[in-house]
């Protein structure tokens, strides 16, 4: 969350900021390309994974589908721990909410969908879920920015569906969940340019142009 898209990473910084030598940092860096947190690039080292325009096409495409899905097995499996940790992580999101601080948020609207993963206990979805929630989380950092009256009322709305979510899984309908997964991507899914952010340009066209 600190790291813009694109953000290229120097393992020599990295490895005297955390105390580790290259070969370790080199095997971290490879685990968090398999899980979606960067790329790696042959011979070029690791970037923060993008979040352009491509990206950002099949985030909208494919995470309907699967939102979906995970809430109608979620309302099916939910117990009432499960319901009972959802309101905690709730109270949290709101309270992060009055106080404006946009990354906190998106941190509790990512432990909000981790926690219906959990709930919908599906070993075939949970990877793909865990996938979707790092893009979906950094779209929340700029989601949850207020700027305007409609940047507000879209942030309220957000959390009123968050809800209604907990109150279909609690009266375990599958049917009112899925309805409010889908409505709830319809908040952002209009926006999407505004979340693109282009990778950085090279270094070196970025020397030669402040040279020039």
């Amino acid at each position: 969350m600190e790291l813009s898209p694109g953000h290229p990473l120097d393992e020599v910084a990295l490895s005297a900021e955390f105390g580790i030598s290259r070969t370790p940092l080199r095997e971290i860096i490879q685990k968090l390309g398999g899980e979606g947190y960067l790329t790696l690039l042959e011979n070029r080292g690791a970037k923060v994974a993008s979040l352009d325009l491509s990206t950002l096409r099949h985030f909208f495409q494919a995470a309907p589908m699967i939102y979906a899905s995970i809430a109608r097995l979620a309302a099916e499996h939910a117990i009432d721990s499960d319901i009972e940790r959802l309101k905690e992580i709730q109270v949290a999101f709101r309270q992060s909410i009055g106080v404006g601080r946009s990354c906190e948020t998106a941190g509790h609207n990512h432990r909000f969908h981790e926690a219906i993963g959990e709930m919908a206990a599906s070993p075939y979805l949970m990877p793909s879920l865990k996938r979707l929630l790092i893009d979906h989380t950094r779209i929340g950092q700029m989601f949850y920015r207020s700027r305007s009256d409609g940047d507000r009322n879209r942030i309220n709305e957000a959390a009123d569906q968050h809800d209604a979510m907990i109150e279909a899984f609690a009266g375990r309908d599958a049917s009112r969940a899925v309805e409010l997964t889908l409505q709830h991507w319809e908040l952002s899914r209009g926006q999407m340019e505004r979340f693109v952010s282009p990778d950085p340009l090279p270094f070196e066209l970025e020397g030669h142009a402040s040279a020039v």
